[in-house]
């Protein structure tokens, strides 16, 4: 008796993310994945491909990992740059980008005795009338830490430095250790008592960086103001840690970000760290639409967004509707350039 021929199996239906191509048998799953993604324009993606990494590590394990999708590394690697992983559109090209992508080493300011604060203020003529004027956008700050307590563990601000995004100097102290240094960390910081023997008082240099970072702006404005008025951003080496031996309080939403590296001279450390800043700053995103297709239109005609819809009225989207509606759950660098039509 010959058997019978089995049916042909009708293919399943994938639901495809339009973000970072993930499939799902379920378009439940899809759902939920673009409600914990939050996929948006501002993730890093593959300039060969368009998918989108959760980071820059993921992104770079994508293109040159040991698990590097195909085509993706072969054009990456002809015409890739590995320093700021932007693709571009020909060898020569490359090589001119590469000449300006490399960010040179920052000359050290070093542990010689520099003149204190207000005559270092002095200097660059710099002073209360012209704060709003002359303030740049961001401001890096780095501390040096040398150490008290018995076994010399606790972390004292002993010099503090500040520059604009020009990379100029505009502040800069030894700073008083309000209690006895028993390890000034020589090997890392450079510093001996000599140093801080003409330091200025904590509570002095508060003032002095505070009046900087606020810019003539109240503490009250910046606190209710998203965008912090006429107060400048904060960037640095793990910022928290600066601001918690310094005894200074700034609102969270103006500090940016903390980058950690093996420098110890704080100069340096400004100036690497408002490098780094300002190339994350200007990364060019696409726009925040699709585009003139079908899924911009239905969006356009969709209030809310991820957050404000139910799982049934999600189902009902395509891919490209549910990645429209998708937001970003932290503020990128890049929306710090938009805020300079607010601040001036």
């Amino acid at each position: 008796m010959e058997s019978q021929p089995h049916p042909p199996k009708t293919p399943s239906t994938r639901h495809k993310c339009s973000a970072c191509y993930k499939q799902y048998k379920k378009k439940e799953h899809l759902v939920e994945h673009m409600l914990s993604s939050f996929h948006s324009v501002h993730q890093p993606r593959c300039g060969v491909c368009g998918k989108h990494c959760k980071s820059f590590e993921s992104l770079r394990e994508h293109l040159t990992g040991p698990l590097a999708k195909a085509n993706c590394s072969t054009t990456f690697s002809e015409r890739g740059c590995s320093q700021c992983m932007k693709l571009l559109d020909s060898i020569a090209s490359l090589n001119e980008h590469k000449d300006m992508c490399c960010l040179p080493a920052p000359a050290p300011l070093g542990t010689v005795k520099i003149p204190n604060a207000e005559s270092q203020l002095d200097v660059l003529d710099y002073n209360g009338e012209n704060l709003i004027e002359r303030r740049p956008e961001a401001i890096a700050m780095d501390c040096e830490m040398v150490g008290g307590g018995s076994d010399g563990s606790l972390d004292l601000c002993a010099r503090v430095c500040l520059i604009g995004e020009d990379e100029k100097l505009l502040f800069h102290a030894y700073v008083e250790p309000p209690i006895p240094v028993t390890n000034y960390r020589y090997e890392v910081t450079g510093l001996t008592e000599e140093h801080l023997r003409d330091a200025m008082p904590l509570k002095e240099v508060q003032e002095k960086i505070l009046q900087i970072l606020y810019n003539g702006e109240s503490i009250g404005r910046i606190r209710v103001r998203s965008d912090g008025g006429r107060a400048r951003l904060l960037v640095g080496h793990n910022i928290e840690h600066d601001l918690d031996c310094l005894r200074v309080n700034y609102p969270d939403h103006l500090l940016r970000y903390d980058i950690q590296t093996g420098f110890h001279d704080p100069y340096e450390d400004c100036v690497s760290v408002m490098r780094l800043y300002k190339r994350m700053r200007d990364l060019e995103h696409r726009k925040e639409s699709i585009g003139g297709s079908l899924a911009t239109q239905c969006a356009q005609n969709i209030t809310g967004d991820l957050a404000s819809r139910n799982t049934k009225e999600f189902e009902k989207m395509t891919p490209d509707v549910l990645y429209q509606l998708s937001k970003s759950n932290y503020w990128c660098w890049c929306l710090d350039q938009s805020q300079n039509t607010h601040n001036n």
